[in-house]
């Protein structure tokens, strides 16, 4: 009969090392003198956030002393919330997390169920 806790943890170790080989390979990779490639893999590190960029401005508009800038702020508070919905701002990081997220809780259903 096979322990089904180790093969789980051989799962789980396979997954780890491989999330690590790739996580080291994109730092390698992001060392390239290439311009271009080395900004793509950043990107992939490290993903900009327009959005928040946007809410933050906005309420330093906002709490900014001058009365003009108040409504002006408040818009770009409401912006930024916007595109910060449309926008997605995961990285490679944020992928593999949710991944083994959904893989744990799939396990842990079928486990339940048989």
């Amino acid at each position: 009969m096979v322990d089904h806790l180790k093969t789980r943890l051989e799962k789980v170790r396979k997954v780890s090392d491989s999330a690590k080989r790739r996580a080291t390979l994109y730092t390698d990779m992001s060392k390239i003198d290439d311009k271009g490639t080395a900004r793509s893999m950043r990107s992939l590190q490290k993903a900009p956030s327009p959005g928040k960029k946007m809410q933050k401005i906005g309420l330093a508009l906002v709490l900014a002393p001058e009365p003009m800038t108040t409504p002006i702020g408040i818009a770009m508070m409401a912006a930024g919330k916007i595109i910060e919905k449309k926008y997605n701002g995961a990285t490679i990081h944020d992928i593999g997390h949710e991944t083994k997220h959904t893989l744990s809780t799939i396990n842990d259903f079928k486990n339940t169920v048989m």
